[in-house]
């Protein structure tokens, strides 16, 4: 248990760093855009661009997870992967101008702006796909329902954490040190300080362990030949060679399995996916905008005035209280993370996830019609509580499903007539004075409900049947990081559509208004879908 904690700390360290670069990025990444001549409506298709690559490898790397087999372990060779995309992402995005002049040798080149989309889109989805195999491995090291919901409360929590340091940092005027000058403004500063951040986080993972999944013995490899030593079969003569063949063939029959998979998606996962995509997709329509709504609605600034205007000093004074704002949603995630477990226990996993719905709701409509900036970050500050919900429940509830894959992932339920021989068992053991009686139990090794009377005088007067749930089939078997990638894309799907039209929508109105009002009324949508989510075996009956 000491050691599986150990573990537990390192991922959450590494997970922490992610969150703190990603949030940061969420701040400064609208305004960079913006400031370098992207238009309102192209800035918002642009922070899509990372979401919808996560969306298409994210079940990739889930499912190709969950079967590679590595002396390094199934998990972390993704992990180290997806990191060093962050790592890139972090030197680039601040030095986008330099790269550029030092490759054309002018001060304003057309190559600056793509080269921006393409470092912030880097990060966006290496960052975001890098959580899908790091919940995996937490998932791995603590199966169970009970000790998955602590381990993933305390995900969360670290995952709060990070979000708070993240959006601390802008909401902090830097630019009076001489430091932050030298290295060339607070933006540079800032990427330069994510660095530092996240570099310490990754060394974490030289020390993370897996279940030892490497190539296979050298009598095994090559059973059909007798002498090992006079065999020149590749398997023997290179051992790095079967590695290697069963990584790529593995990767070839990702796309039709993970095809097979999603196709006969069991109904637990696919409730759960939609309420989640449009719960996330209420909050994320609320964050990624939120510092634009702020800045323009509430501080009527102009992001794409010259920097020291009287216009850019008004959004930048609007872009650090929306800092502060998350900052404090952060702070509000970190204390139900900590009490989570708890309110479990008390409330109940339904009434906890529907009432986090429903406060995003509230909170989302005051923001409309309020442009009162105290009022306006406590609503930002009570969405924490559900930032916290979606971070743990579904994982949970995951972790539930997957524990008892017999009565969650069956594929049907049928009634099968029971034969005479049944019928003739049931009448001899039933008490003569039983007017009405339920056996639960197995009929022919069929589990189920089976009604019956006691005043049957032959097999023909009843229709007689069990109730049975089938198990799923050998070739629909799910592995978590299969599950855990399909709720990810479920997160990453929530940014591609507010990013893909929101811009459109807010030009249509003229108005920055119209990002709470989408989220408000995504909110009810969520409402509505969380409340056909599977929360326990009852539910399953009777839905």
């Amino acid at each position: 248990m000491h050691g599986r904690i150990s573990q537990l700390f390192l991922i959450n360290a590494l997970t922490c760093g992610l969150e703190v670069c990603l949030a940061a990025g969420t701040i400064y990444i609208p305004p960079m855009l913006l400031e370098a001549g992207v238009e309102e409506r192209f800035m918002t298709m642009v922070l899509a661009v990372g979401p919808v690559l996560g969306l298409i490898v994210v079940p990739l790397i889930g499912s190709a997870s969950d079967s590679l087999r590595s002396k390094y372990g199934r998990r972390r060779p993704f992990i180290w992967v997806l990191c060093m995309g962050v790592l890139l992402s972090l030197l680039i995005i601040p030095q986008t101008s330099t790269l550029v002049t030092l490759l054309t040798k002018q001060q304003r080149h057309w190559l600056e702006v793509p080269l921006l989309v393409l470092a912030i889109s880097l990060m966006e989805f290496c960052g975001q796909a890098c959580f899908t195999p790091l919940e995996a491995l937490v998932s791995d090291l603590f199966p169970g329902e009970e000790e998955s919901r602590k381990a993933f409360s305390v995900y969360s929590l670290m995952l709060s954490l990070g979000g708070c340091i993240g959006y601390l940092l802008p909401a902090v005027d830097w630019t009076t040190s001489e430091t932050v000058v030298y290295l060339g403004g607070q933006e540079a500063f800032i990427y330069f300080v994510l660095t530092f951040i996240f570099l310490a986080c990754l060394m974490g993972m030289a020390f993370i362990s897996e279940e030892q999944t490497g190539r296979l013995g050298e009598a095994e490899v090559c059973r059909r030949h007798e002498n090992l030593k006079t065999c020149w079969c590749p398997c023997v003569a290179f051992p790095r060679f079967l590695f290697l063949r069963r990584t790529f063939s593995s990767l070839l029959s990702v796309v039709p399995r993970l095809y097979l998979l999603c196709s006969r998606m069991p109904k637990v996962i696919a409730r759960l996916f939609v309420a989640e995509l449009c719960s996330w997709m209420a909050l994320m329509s609320f964050m990624l905008f939120y510092t634009d709504f702020v800045g323009e609605g509430l501080y009527n600034g102009v992001p794409s005035d010259e920097p020291g205007s009287p216009g850019r000093i008004r959004y930048d004074e609007g872009v650090r209280m929306a800092s502060l704002g998350l900052f404090l949603q952060c702070v509000t995630s970190v204390i139900f993370s900590l009490l989570m477990e708890r309110m479990v226990l008390c409330i109940g996993v339904r009434k906890l996830y529907l009432s986090s719905v429903i406060l995003l709701a509230v909170s989302t409509a005051i923001m409309t019609v309020s442009h009162n900036i105290i009022l306006v970050t406590i609503m930002a500050a009570a969405t924490g509580y559900t930032f916290c919900t979606l971070q743990i429940l579904p994982y949970t509830l995951t972790c539930l499903y997957h524990s008892n894959t017999q009565v969650f992932f069956s594929t049907e339920r049928r009634k099968i007539p029971l034969r005479e021989e049944d019928l003739m068992l049931i009448r001899s053991e039933m008490p003569s004075s039983t007017k009405q009686k339920k056996t639960n139990g197995c009929v022919n090794g069929y589990p189920g409900t089976i009604p019956f009377q006691s005043n049957i005088k032959s097999s023909q007067s009843l229709d007689l049947h069990v109730s049975i749930a089938l198990e799923p089939q050998p070739s629909a078997v799910r592995g978590m990081g299969t599950d855990i990638a399909i709720l990810d894309s479920a997160y990453l799907l929530s940014q591609v559509v507010p990013s893909l039209f929101m811009g459109s929508i807010v030009q249509l109105f003229q108005s920055v208004t119209a990002y709470m009002v989408c989220a408000s009324l995504l909110s009810l949508v969520a409402v509505y879908f969380s409340s056909k989510i599977i929360f326990e075996k009852a539910d399953i009956d009777t839905r």
